[in-house]
């Protein structure tokens, strides 16, 4: 279904990711902003909260209940930490709104696994089978009818797009180690010791190594290329910003060939817009800041049978609010580029 314009809210327009959602959402030419909330910001002009947004978005953060949002919205993303679209999701569905959770809650297809990652039941099971995992190069025909879509994580993101098309080759043999390096937005806006200024400058540090919670969402998504991976998943802190760097080993059970490998590249992203196959170049995650496009580069190790897929993107972008209106697009209708076909900002 094509509607000429939706209204559209955002749950959690307060957080870097809401921010973001914002930011693009204000000069999408099919969406007019129904509502913007935010627990700890309310009754603040959204303008005052990110003062880049000055001129583009009026509107002032409130607390609009599920209910009321449902019945005045389109579509409503959740930006909102987990566990809180459990309880939301269920009562925007029923009254009327579709969804896109920029969070984890929906993500995982296994209770036990919500379980074990997220340290708490999952209250909302019978949702999950519904929820569609918005990778739209993967799942795209699925998300032109979804009402729920589990907007992937950023590393997950950056991960899967490396990978798919290798692993779809039924080469790879585990573990695939994926060292990935993240901007400090990713932790999110509330500061902690570890997020601290004077912690993070000048600093590059490895944290959770084997026990992140992305770990398993890789693996679940590269299933769908047809054959499970097992992944080592090392993710690092990086003085920087935004922006996520994954570099991905893949150990390989045959020979393959550099020039086999870029064409498989080149075929599988062919018609995908946000996704740019670098020949020569590597990728970093300058080219892709403020921007939906991830960037990808491979390369073989004949000698040692190993395949290293890098990919970049901008965590808050291809990795968060990015994509999640690309999901949006997809589920209305709207061609898939509309009010994202924008450069990164460089330098």
């Amino acid at each position: 279904m094509q509607m000429e314009r939706l209204r559209v809210s955002v749950a959690g327009a307060s957080g870097y990711a809401g921010g973001e959602l914002v930011r693009w959402l204000s000069r999408h030419p099919r969406v007019e902003l129904a509502h913007l909330t935010a627990f700890r910001e309310q009754g603040r002009p959204v303008a005052d909260v990110f003062p880049n947004l000055r001129g583009f978005a009026t509107q002032t953060l409130n607390g609009t209940s599920w209910t009321d949002m449902a019945s005045d919205s389109d579509v409503v993303f959740l930006a909102l930490p987990h566990g809180a679209a459990i309880a939301a999701a269920p009562a925007l569905l029923d009254g009327g709104a579709r969804v896109v959770d920029l969070g984890a809650d929906f993500r995982l297809k296994e209770p036990a696994s919500y379980l074990r990652w997220y340290g708490a039941e999952h209250g909302a099971t019978e949702l999950l089978g519904e929820a569609v995992y918005g990778l739209p190069e993967a799942n795209r025909e699925a998300l032109r009818s979804a009402r729920l879509v589990a907007n992937p994580g950023c590393y997950p993101t950056a991960a899967a797009l490396a990978l798919l098309p290798l692993v779809a080759t039924g080469l790879v043999q585990g573990p695939v180690i994926v060292d990935a390096k993240s901007g400090v937005s990713g932790a999110g806006r509330n500061p902690s010791a570890t997020t601290h200024f004077s912690e993070v400058n000048e600093n590059f540090r490895p944290y959770k190594l084997g026990e992140h919670r992305h770990g398993p969402e890789m693996e679940q998504t590269l299933a769908l290329a047809g054959t499970p991976v097992s992944i080592y998943f090392a993710p690092h802190l990086a003085p920087m910003t935004r922006g996520i760097l994954a570099t991905c080993y893949a150990p390989l059970t045959g020979d393959l060939a550099a020039d086999d490998l870029l064409s498989l590249y080149r075929e599988a992203y062919r018609d995908e817009p946000f996704v740019r196959v670098l020949e020569t170049e590597l990728p970093q995650t300058k080219a892709t800041l403020g921007s939906n496009f991830c960037d990808i580069a491979v390369r073989v190790d004949p000698e040692r049978r190993l395949a290293v897929a890098v990919a970049a993107i901008d965590n808050l972008g291809k990795g968060a609010a990015g994509q999640a209106i690309q999901n949006m697009n997809l589920m209305f209708g709207f061609p898939e580029t509309e009010g994202l076909w924008a450069a990164g900002v460089y330098p």
